[in-house]
């Protein structure tokens, strides 16, 4: 399924019916009484969050959406019926902005979450309303309220528990399709995930979400490279696992690799470098890293960070790791 984090949408809510104007036959009352109904209500546009969700694709390919508006008021009292609301649904993360004003509408953290987004417009009122002792022969009636309209912009920033971070090609597509069902797309050259992927984590009793986040590359808090569009997804998880390949071609000193990524958060939000953060030494089944993976794991411990060294290809490391990580949830 391919991962879309961001649409433009139109929403029309239903206008209200109008009120009716009508008289019933009656004996000795002028024009038979009043009788006209009221209109219905117009249909609400309503966001509703669905976790079997996890991207706004939907909305690539419909982008207006429009509720039923109120029938109109009748004779003999009726009244008229409220249009139908639409019932739209978005990924948990979801945030909806209105792009005239920019102001937050509305977000969404967990399954079941609903939100008006356009509100249907009031039904008119029936002229049965309008009679008085001094005007007992109303002609009057209310015209339907419209139904709220805008232009919406929707952003996904994904909720999961833990994220997968590190430049390119450091392991965390083969990390997350060892310990979940998740396939992201890997190879064995330098590359990047160029869209996050979500995995379900099991580990003895517990379950959590791990995301797969695009890789970092220096620059990215400027928005170089996927930039901001990865930086966004990381603003929601609670734990950080950092992962480092000691012998990547493209950043030969581990430690400096680790700090330009760790610039890059603080670049974008300074809170980042709060999070919990594990250190994971990847790759471990090359006997040529054995020197510089203990040369890097030391320099860690002096830092007092929790270090893991693992091969995920080689299902090497992993328990230890998977226990650290859900004791930081």
């Amino acid at each position: 399924m391919k991962f879309i984090d961001s649409a433009r949408i139109f929403v029309k809510a239903g206008d209200g019916g109008d009120g009716c104007v009508a008289f019933r036959r009656e004996t000795y009352v002028p024009r038979g009484g009043p009788s006209g109904g009221d209109g219905g209500r117009g249909g609400h546009v309503i966001f509703e969050a669905d976790s079997g969700l996890f991207t706004l694709l939907d909305f690539k390919y419909r982008k207006h959406f429009e509720a039923k508006s109120g029938e109109h008021g009748r004779g003999k009292d009726q009244y008229g019926h409220g249009g139908e609301d639409i019932i739209i649904k978005v990924p948990l993360g979801t945030i909806v902005h209105d792009e005239k004003t920019g102001h937050l509408l509305a977000e969404f953290e967990k399954h079941g979450d609903t939100f008006v987004i356009a509100k249907g417009g009031k039904g008119g009122r029936g002229n049965m309303h309008f009679a008085t002792s001094t005007h007992q022969a109303p002609i009057k009636a209310e015209p339907g309220v419209e139904g709220e309209a805008r232009w919406v912009t929707l952003e996904l920033k994904l909720l999961a528990d833990v994220g997968l971070i590190g430049f390119p090609n450091a392991g965390k597509s083969t990390l997350l399709s060892v310990i979940s069902k998740a396939r992201p797309k890997i190879a064995d050259y330098p590359f990047t995930t160029k869209t996050p992927v979500l995995g379900v984590v099991s580990y003895q009793d517990k379950s959590f979400t791990m995301a797969d986040l695009p890789g970092l590359i220096e620059g990215a808090s400027e928005g170089v490279g996927l930039g901001i569009r990865f930086l966004k997804h990381v603003e929601r998880t609670r734990v950080f696992l950092h992962l480092i390949d000691v012998l990547d071609p493209t950043h030969p000193d581990p430690i400096e690799a680790y700090d330009l990524i760790r610039r890059e958060l603080k670049s974008f939000k300074k809170e980042f470098l709060e999070r919990p953060e594990i250190i994971v030494l990847t790759k471990a089944d090359r006997p040529e890293a054995d020197e510089l993976i203990e040369k890097t794991k030391k320099y860690f411990q002096k830092k007092k960070k929790k270090v893991f060294i693992i091969s995920a290809a080689a299902s090497k490391g992993l328990n230890p790791l998977l226990a650290e990580t859900v004791k930081n949830l």
